[in-house]
């Protein structure tokens, strides 16, 4: 997918459209998306805050199997003290989509510090369990997004050229 920090595609962690982001998952993968709602509304400090996690986070690569698991047995803390990160001495090498959106709303003081990055999996964001929000910070119950129609996406247009071409080829050698 289209990476709207970089202004390319590219591996590693990127910005993507959230439409565009929801609808792959959902069309392509069949998976089901959900939402929940953050309050009080997002200002000005925080937007602030998650322009700067972006811009640092930004292509960081996800982990290989074999480093993950050379970091679990090592017991290696992925977390980044709050002295550090305003140091600048922040860059990590890789991380998974968890860790990094946890390190995000950690830097935009929604989520308190006290947790290592590595703590952070898909299923600490569901509603089920519990985040260290800040307050005057919550979460909302899931919301179901429910599936738009597939967009067509090209792939079917290729594919009937790709016919159209074959069975002018095969009348072109009658």
């Amino acid at each position: 997918m289209f990476d709207y920090w970089a202004g390319r595609h590219q591996r590693g962690t990127q910005l993507h459209d959230l439409r565009e982001a929801v609808q792959r998952w959902q069309h392509r993968y069949g998976q089901r998306a959900f939402l929940r709602q953050l309050t009080p509304e997002v200002g000005q400090v925080e937007e602030d805050r998650m322009m700067l996690a972006i811009a640092r986070l930004d292509g960081v690569r996800f982990p290989s199997y074999p480093g993950l698991a050379l970091s679990w047995l090592r017991g290696r803390d992925a977390y980044v003290s709050r002295r550090d990160r305003e140091r600048g001495r922040i860059a990590p090498n890789d991380a998974f989509c968890a860790e990094i959106v946890g390190r995000t709303l950690t830097e935009m003081g929604i989520l308190r510090d006290e947790v290592p990055a590595q703590w952070y999996d898909p299923g600490r964001f569901w509603s089920g369990d519990s985040l260290p929000v800040r307050e005057p910070w919550s979460y909302g119950a899931e919301i179901e997004v429910e599936p738009e129609p597939p967009e067509d996406d090209g792939e079917g247009a290729r594919e009937v050229t790709r016919e159209a071409g074959a069975a002018e080829s095969a009348t072109a050698q009658e």
